[in-house]
This record gives structure tokens, sequence and C-alpha cells, in this order.
């Protein structure tokens, strides 16, 4: 799921090289840690959080195939 989330983040970014994911075990859950370049943020959240959401369902949707809880974290 990192690899799944960095390729996406890559492709929606302006600089890709500054694309990081972190892995974070939590309790009962995987959390990935999402960081971008400062401009581009914006491109990463999308209007109203939109494309924030659709990036988390379509970890979630993928983390059901492992049968796993996982969380995605946009941090600046």
């Amino acid at each position: 799921m990192k690899d799944l989330l960095t390729y996406i983040a890559k492709s929606l970014v302006e600089n890709p090289d500054a694309v990081s994911v972190t892995e974070v075990q939590k309790e009962d859950e995987l959390v990935l840690e999402l960081r971008v370049a400062p401009e581009d943020m914006g491109k990463v959240i999308g209007k109203h959080g939109r494309i924030a959401k659709e990036i988390r369902a379509v970890i979630k949707a993928a983390a059901l195939k492992d049968n796993t809880k996982v969380s995605v974290d946009i941090i600046d």
C-alpha cells in the first residue's frame, strides 16, 4: 500500500522527488504518512478535500484485500 500511495501522490504533484510515505504501525491499524512539497499540498488535498478523500478510499479498498485497517495522514 505504501507503493500505491507513493505512485498516486507522485502522479499528482509538480515535484515528485519531494514525495515521501512513512509507515507507522499503531495498535490495530497501519498509518501511512504522506509528505509532499508545500507548494504541492493543494494538489494532493484538492478542493474541499475531495482528492484526499479519494486517495484514502483507494488505499482502504486495497487494504481490504489484505484484511488490514489502514489510514492515510497528509502531513505538511
